[in-house]
């Protein structure tokens, strides 16, 4: 149970709400975010939810998508801050410290309004005057639904509002996979259903709604920049900027490439190094005991949870590369004997 009583007291009457998520949303950021303000609307509250960045196509269908802004310095700079500045609540979701909302960071840390953290991430960033967090939650949208659940208003969960904390949890459990899957996720699930959602459309809608050049690129993607060393029990793929381009690649593209690369026989550690230009962004996941967060907070400036973490570099892609490769052989004795390495026969 969360004490949710001094939210209870700052939501007693209607406030200027304003609602924000990660750079580069997911389904767990935007399904928690629109969950949120689907029932904050209904509590009487003005909400706006603002994205720092684009999000994928896939994510649209959620209710409250067309009336999310999307952060954008050169355009609307003047409008978000003004919205920050007026806003007499901040809801933070899904992101543990300032840095991963980009320029908005620096705008909430100086906002008056009463700032409210609801995340699951490791090591939370101490800047929130009513603090939601939970690493050991599966999904943001888990701990959304225990607050309403828990300030008595869980009767307000509709069709809409449950779809999208429904899609924040199946994704971020891997379609309920992962070992983050708990005994509590699988009963918010039983709740969710009372409010008559449709788990077959919310994964149709994310899984299966893909364009003909995004599985020409994962085709590609496979068969031509996927690395695997044995050594390590270890998988990356590195892809460049120019095969972004080739391949039309559009937000959301590369999402869940890294997962393939794990998913190989005997690899317990995958990488995924994209270069976006002004950086080259990392994505790192793992099984079993080899944390992932760790290696990406001390070596790219990263962090998240124990199995999936993400991290970055200003430097080149190749020069980038080549460091998460010459870092391999410190972590080899741990990877090598992971129990849930498998050993592959000789060549």
């Amino acid at each position: 149970m969360h004490d949710t009583s001094a939210l209870q007291e700052l939501l007693a009457q209607p406030r200027q709400i304003f609602i924000t998520t990660h750079h580069k949303p997911d389904a767990d950021a935007l399904g928690s975010s629109l969950g949120m303000a689907g029932y904050l609307r209904k509590k009487g509250h003005h909400v706006t939810v603002v994205t720092p960045s684009d999000y994928p196509d896939f994510l649209a269908w959620m209710p409250g998508n067309e009336e999310v802004i999307v952060y954008e310095p050169d355009q609307n700079d003047a409008q978000v801050r003004d919205l920050i500045s007026r806003a007499e609540v901040l809801f933070c979701l899904d992101f543990s410290c300032l840095g991963r909302i980009s320029e908005l960071g620096e705008y909430i840390r100086a906002a008056s309004g009463t700032k409210v953290l609801i995340d699951h991430h490791q090591e939370p960033e101490q800047f929130a005057d009513l603090d939601f967090s939970n690493a050991k939650a599966a999904a943001t949208a888990e701990l959304v639904f225990e607050v309403i659940r828990d300030m008595g208003d869980q009767a307000l969960i509709d069709k809409g509002i449950g779809e999208c904390l429904y899609a924040g949890i199946m994704t971020d459990t891997g379609s309920f996979r992962h070992p983050s899957t708990s005994r509590n996720v699988h009963l918010i699930i039983a709740e969710l259903l009372n409010a008559d959602i449709d788990l077959s459309a919310v994964h149709r809608r994310i899984y299966d709604s893909h364009s003909e050049m995004r599985l020409r690129f994962l085709g590609f993607v496979l068969k031509d920049k996927l690395t695997v060393l044995r050594e390590y029990n270890t998988a990356y793929i590195a892809i460049t900027q120019d095969e972004l381009r080739q391949y039309q690649s559009k937000t959301g593209d590369t999402e869940g490439l890294v997962n393939f690369a794990l998913s190989i026989e005997g690899v317990v550690f995958a990488a995924i190094l994209i270069d976006r230009g002004n950086a080259v962004k990392i994505s790192f996941r793992s099984v079993g005991d080899f944390s992932v967060s760790d290696f990406s907070r001390r070596h790219f400036q990263g962090g998240g949870h124990h199995n999936a973490a993400g991290g970055i570099s200003y430097e080149p892609l190749d020069t980038t590369v080549q460091r998460f490769l010459d870092l391999l052989p410190h972590y080899q004795t741990q990877l090598v004997t992971s129990p849930l390495a498998v050993a592959q026969p000789a060549a």
